[in-house]
């Protein structure tokens, strides 16, 4: 695959042979001093005879060798469609591990690199003396042990939902899971909060790159990256935490509906650049920057998910500081190329986007896509490829591409779309020129007309402003009329000795003398949702219809709570709610909600403003409070009907079950018009 990204292929079997053979020689040589002091050789035949082990046979070795040739193979169609030469194979290889993880597969590029780096490390069988070998894994540690000896496809640690991870973290969702590691979304019971954990066997090869890479990510303390929170090995495990973005897109699923507008695209990339190039001043590298790494918060900002982590945890590595900024930069073109044509820039189909057919292997975004931004696809095009377009020198780090992008003209964001009004009628207009034309010249032979009788632009334009002026008079005069209108028909509806409020409230749980002449109606409930925006997902989604069906010894449960909601610590959150739909608007008075289990609290709530249109996607502020009570069977009367399709039931206060956990449990909901 050609997507930048490494994999890591297991030499253990051929570093294993290798000591056997240096071990043997030296045996041998041992044998030959004994022989010149007149001992006997056969003892050297005896202690050299049981370190003869079978290792790999001849058809063992031409086996995995065919099997890395196939590979290297494959890496170089990759190298060439990517406009790169192809690698030669190495002489003697082995077959490696696979990782398959939702956020990318490996490249086989970096497969053949790792096999040429595991062969160029494998000793002469017939080496003249014993040589101390080199370690594979440079990084310091209080263990003196050769990290080579180690495993390296030691599997992952195997682990539940609701384990707990050093006596702090409690796990709640596997999100991937390879040979080598497993990823999960888990709370920090200490503080409360979302987290992200990647867990590996502590006898890993790569387990103590992984623990350096984690602080020293930590230790870049910069808010565009996503922070390393935790990093610890205990025991058999190894174990990272990071911090968890609930509220926040991946780029691959802000490209699932198609490329993006040249603004967006120019800031996604303007950010990211910037972010990487800053890194990389630091001494850091991300070696692996992908869609599934960018992610776009709600305000709009652009965060890096995995910084030197993700590579370390893949067992990726960088030759120098040259091949590691030409990673990054050909990543943060892919990344542009995506956005801009919604295709991804190899042949393989990657992140939900398809690839790119072997013709346009070094094409620049717009011969991909029409009406791409042409500044844009070109930085994309000196930023990926190594021969860019039309002769173009091509940018090999993030500060080169940083600079690029400074020296763009600033791509404005789209103006916004203007209501359209019906344009007034104009008379005679295929009478009158469309527009003067200065550049015009007189004919000689045809008289002008006279100035007065002649219509000019600043005529028209004053003619359109009236019209304009007037119109908007009266719009503002009718709405003001209206809303007078409005207003006194209220006030003739709540003459009384009371004072109305501004917003429906609740003023007893006894009906007023006004609501005892009214005659409730009870109106059909359409449909109920778990409504829990603050939290990880619906709750309780498999009795949801419990609340509705009319029987009140059945009831919709919620997830169940350590602390009882509010809005400080320890409680996780203010609340969870469960939304009423009427299926349309319909003219509501009261609601009746019965709880089982005991006394809880809750408040009915109105939508406003776009939570009426779609109130699943509305933050709870969104909603206006109406009313608030507690008990096991509470009447929400409104001083006034009020017409809307959605009700929020918001629980601020459970019940405790009798395993001392909290949960809410909402037995039926009635509503009357």
């Amino acid at each position: 695959m050609a997507d930048g990204t490494k994999a890591v292929v297991d030499t253990s079997a051929a570093d294993a042979a290798a000591d056997e053979a240096a071990l043997a020689a030296a045996i041998d040589e041992l044998a030959v001093a004994k022989d010149t002091d007149g001992r006997a050789g056969a003892s050297t035949e005896q202690s050299a005879t049981p370190t003869v082990v079978p290792a790999k046979t001849d058809e063992t070795h031409a086996a995995d060798a065919a099997d890395a040739a196939e590979n290297t193979d494959e890496a170089d169609e990759a190298d060439a469609g990517a406009g790169r030469h192809p690698r030669t194979a190495a002489p003697e290889t082995w077959a490696g591990e696979e990782t398959s993880e939702i956020t990318a597969p490996l490249s086989v590029r970096e497969i053949a690199a790792e096999l040429a780096a595991g062969s160029s490390r494998t000793k002469p069988a017939a080496a003249p003396a014993p040589a101390k070998r080199r370690p594979t894994d440079p990084q310091p540690t209080v263990d003196p042990r050769d990290t080579a000896t180690l495993p390296r496809t030691l599997p992952a640690p195997q682990r539940r939902s609701g384990d707990m991870i050093g006596h702090r973290y409690r796990l709640e969702e596997c999100i991937s899971q390879t040979d080598t590691f497993s990823s999960w979304r888990a709370v920090d019971e200490k503080l409360r909060r979302a987290v992200g954990v990647h867990l590996m066997a502590s006898g890993h090869q790569r387990a103590r790159k992984v623990l350096a890479a984690a602080k020293s990510a930590a230790l870049l303390g910069d808010p565009r990256f996503v922070q390393v929170l935790d990093a610890v090995q205990e025991g058999e495990l190894v174990y990272v935490v990071r911090e968890w973005l609930p509220h926040s897109s991946d780029l691959a699923r802000l490209l699932a509906n198609g490329p993006m507008e040249p603004h967006e695209a120019y800031q996604m990339v303007r950010q990211v650049t910037d972010a990487v190039a800053a890194a990389h001043r630091r001494g850091q590298a991300h070696l692996r920057l992908t869609p599934r790494c960018v992610l776009r918060t709600d305000s709009g900002q652009y965060r890096i998910n995995g910084i030197a982590v993700d590579a370390a945890l893949r067992g990726l590595s960088a030759e120098g500081t040259e091949d590691a900024q030409r990673t990054d930069t050909r990543a943060i073109g892919a990344l542009l190329f995506a956005a801009l044509t919604h295709r991804w820039p190899y042949p393989e189909d990657r992140y939900d986007l398809r690839g790119l057919p072997k013709g346009l292997q070094n094409a620049a975004p717009d011969q991909v896509r029409a009406g791409v931004h042409k500044g844009l696809s070109e930085l994309a095009a000196r930023a990926l490829f190594d021969h860019p377009p039309h002769h173009a020198e091509p940018i090999t780090t993030p500060e080169e591409l940083f600079r690029a992008i400074a020296q763009m003209p600033r791509i404005r964001p789209p103006e916004p779309e203007l209501p359209a009004y019906p344009a007034p009628p104009r008379h005679n207009t295929h009478a009158l020129p469309t527009a003067p034309n200065p550049t015009r010249v007189a004919d000689p032979a045809v008289p002008p007309l006279p100035a007065s009788s002649r219509p000019t632009a600043a005529r028209r334009t004053r003619r359109r402003l009236r019209r304009a002026v007037k119109a908007t008079a009266w719009t503002v005069a009718l709405g003001a009329i209206g809303v007078a209108s409005w207003q006194f028909v209220g006030s003739l509806r709540h003459t009384g000795p009371s004072t109305p409020a501004p917003l429906p409230s609740v003023t007893s749980s006894s009906p007023s003398p006004q609501a005892s002449t009214h005659n409730p109606v009870p109106i059909p409930i359409k449909d109920a949702q778990s409504y829990n925006p603050l939290g990880d997902g619906p709750e309780g989604t498999e009795s949801i219809g419990k609340a509705i069906d009319g029987d009140p010894n059945t009831a919709w449960t919620t997830g169940w709570y350590r602390d009882q909601l509010g809005p400080k610590a320890p409680a996780l959150k203010p609340g969870t709610g469960l939304l009423i739909d009427l299926g349309s608007q319909q003219s509501v008075s009261s609601v009746n909600v019965q709880f089982l289990g005991g006394e809880q609290s809750a408040e009915l709530r109105l939508p406003t403003g776009s939570a009426t249109t779609n109130p699943m996607q509305a933050r709870p502020e969104s909603f206006t409070v109406v009313a608030k009570k507690s008990g096991t069977n509470v009447e929400y009367t409104l001083d006034s009907p009020v017409t809307t399709r959605y009700l929020l039931i918001w629980l601020t206060g459970l019940t405790k079950d009798g395993d001392e956990k909290y949960r809410g449990h909402v037995a039926e909901v009635k509503v009357s018009g």
